[in-house]
C-alpha cells in the first residue's frame, strides 16, 4: 500500500453506505454493533447490524471511487450495512491496530493487514484472529500459493485473505517525455531500461538533461527503493525470518539506486502517502515524469492526476519482474459479529469480486480464478491511453517469485523511506549519516 508502508492512495475516511459516519478515531474506536440498529429485526427476522471495515488507504470498494461493493452486498444482505474507516497512512495504521488488538477492544469487524506487516501478525497476533482457513464457505487453494502462506502461521492458522498482489511497472507521462526528446511508444520506453533499474536512473539523467522546468524525473527516491528492493531475491530477511537488510545485497542495490536518484537531482523530493496531500497534489501538478507502478498504483494515479491529465499517463514494463505491495483482510476474535465479518471478508476476497476490484481500481487479483478472468487478461484502461494493463500486469504477477518476508519488514522499510532517504532528499544528509540514523533506529525500536 503501498511505503509509509501503505502501498496505496492517501485519502479521507469514506462513508460505504450513504448517512453513516465512520467513528472518529484512528482504527474505528466503536463497537461493531453501536448506532440506533443493533437490536432492530431486517425483513426476514435477522438482526440489522453494521459492520466496520478498518483499512488504510485505497482498496476499491468504496462508493465514491471504487467499485461499490460495499453497497452491491448491502443489496444482497439488507440487514447488513457497512461503514469504511479508511486511514491514509499505512505505517499508523499498524500501530494502532497493534495497539487494539493487544487491548482487545476499538477494533472493526474487519481488518486489513499489509503483506510488509503479515509476517509480524502471524507471528505475534496469530491468536487473535479469527482461523479464516477454517471458515464455512473458504477455499484457500483459490489464491495463489505463496500469497496464502504469506497468511498462514506455524501453526497452520491462516488469519488473512488475499485482497490483491503488486506486479511491478512503470507509469510515465508521454508529453513529458516528449518534451524530453525521449521516446514515448510503451515498447520503446520499457526498452529503454529493460533488465536493470541502474538503466532506470540513466534514463533519468536523460531526461532531467532536457526536462520541462519544474519537472522531475520521478516522484522520490522512496519510490525508486521499494520498486528495485520489490524485484530483489533478497530482502530484509532471510528464510528463517531473521533481519538481514544490512547485508542484504537487494537492499543495498536498492539504497544506493536510490539514493543516487535524490542526490543527482532526479526526484522531486516527496513522501509518498504523506498525510498532507502534497504528494496527491503533485500528480495534478505534473511535478514529476515517472513513478514506480506496481498495479494499485493506476488508481491513485487516476484518481489524484484526475480528468485534465487522461491519457497522458502510460504504462511501460519494468526492468525486473517484482511485487510491491498487496494485503489481506481478516477477523478479529474481539469483534461481536466475527460469523457475519467473516462471510464479509470472504466474499469481498472471492475472485468475482477481486475482477470488479480491478476494472475500477487497477488492484491485480491474488487468486487465481481471478487473474485467469477475461476481464482481467483482456483489461485495457483508457486513462492510461488505452494501455494493455491486463496483460502487463498479469504476466508479471505469475511470474514473480517472492522474497522472503519477516515480521520486522514493514518497520525497516519505514526506516528507510520515511527517514534515511528523505533526510537525504529533503535536508540533504549524507548517505552514511542517513544510513546510520537508519541502522540506530533499527537497533533502538526494534527488539530482535
Amino acid at each position: 500500500m503501498r511505503t509509509s508502508s501503505g502501498t496505496r492512495a492517501s485519502r479521507t475516511a469514506l462513508i460505504a453506505v450513504a448517512g453513516l459516519a465512520t467513528c472518529a478515531t484512528l482504527i474505528t474506536g466503536c463497537s461493531s454493533d453501536s448506532g440506533s440498529d443493533s437490536g432492530k429485526k431486517g425483513n426476514a427476522g435477522t438482526e440489522n447490524i453494521t459492520l466496520h471495515v478498518g483499512d488504510f488507504g485505497s482498496f476499491g470498494y468504496d462508493d465514491k471511487t471504487g467499485a461499490a461493493l460495499f453497497s452491491e452486498y448491502h443489496r444482497l444482505h439488507p440487514n447488513i450495512t457497512i461503514v469504511e474507516d479508511n486511514v491514509a497512512d499505512g505505517q499508523k495504521y499498524w500501530d494502532a491496530l497493534k495497539l487494539h488488538l493487544s487491548q482487545g477492544s476499538g477494533l472493526a469487524d474487519v481488518q486489513a493487514i499489509e503483506v510488509g506487516f503479515i509476517a509480524e501478525a502471524t507471528a505475534t497476533l496469530g491468536d487473535r484472529f479469527i482461523d479464516l482457513g477454517k471458515a464455512a464457505g473458504v477455499d484457500t487453494t483459490k489464491w495463489l500459493d505463496w500469497k496464502e502462506k504469506q497468511a498462514t502461521t506455524k501453526s497452520g492458522q491462516v488469519i488473512g485473505l488475499g485482497t490483491d498482489v503488486g506486479p511491478m511497472a512503470v507509469c510515465y507521462r508521454k508529453d513529458l517525455f516528449q518534451k524530453a526528446g525521449l521516446p514515448t511508444d510503451r515498447e520503446a520506453v520499457a526498452a529503454l531500461w529493460a533488465g536493470d533499474w541502474a538503466k532506470y536512473i540513466e534514463t533519468g539523467k536523460q531526461f532531467k538533461a532536457k526536462a520541462p522546468a519544474g519537472v522531475s524525473f520521478t516522484d522520490s527516491a522512496s519510490g525508486v527503493f521499494n520498486a528495485v528492493v520489490s524485484s530483489q531475491a533478497q530482502q530484509y530477511s532471510d528464510d528463517q525470518g531473521k533481519l538481514i537488510y544490512d547485508t542484504s545485497p537487494g537492499v543495498k542495490k536498492a539504497w544506493d539506486l536510490a539514493v543516487e536518484s535524490a542526490q543527482q537531482g532526479l526526484s522531486a523530493k516527496l513522501r509518498q502517502f504523506d498525510d498532507k496531500g502534497t504528494w496527491n497534489a503533485a500528480f495534478k501538478n505534473s511535478t514529476f515524469a515517472t513513478i514506480a507502478c506496481p498495479s494499485w498504483m493506476t488508481g491513485i494515479i487516476k484518481e489524484q492526476a484526475g480528468p485534465a491529465n487522461a491519457a497522458k499517463w502510460d504504462i511501460a514494463a519494468a526492468p525486473e519482474s517484482g511485487n510491491w505491495g498487496g494485503a489481506f483482510l481478516s477477523v478479529p476474535k474481539a469483534g461481536k459479529h466475527t460469523a457475519e465479518a467473516t462471510a464479509l471478508a470472504a466474499w469481498l476476497t472471492a475472485p468475482e469480486q477481486q475482477a470488479k476490484v480491478f476494472a475500477k481500481n487497477g488492484n491485480i487479483p491474488s487468486t487465481k480464478a481471478g487473474l485467469d478472468s477475461p476481464a482481467v487478461q483482456g483489461a485495457m484502461n483508457p486513462y492510461f491511453g488505452t494501455a494493455p494493463v491486463g496483460k502487463v500486469y498479469t504476466a508479471t504477477a505469475k511470474s514473480v517469485t517472492p522474497a522472503p518476508i519477516g515480521r520486522y519488514d514493514g518497520q525497516v522499510k519505514t526506516y528507510i523511506t520515511d527517514n534515511g532517504l528523505l533526510d537525504i532528499e529533503q535536508h540533504g544528509t549524507s548517505k552514511d549519516k542517513a544510513w546510520s540514523t537508519v541502522q540506530a533506529l533499527v537497533k533502538d525500536k526494534i527488539d530482535q
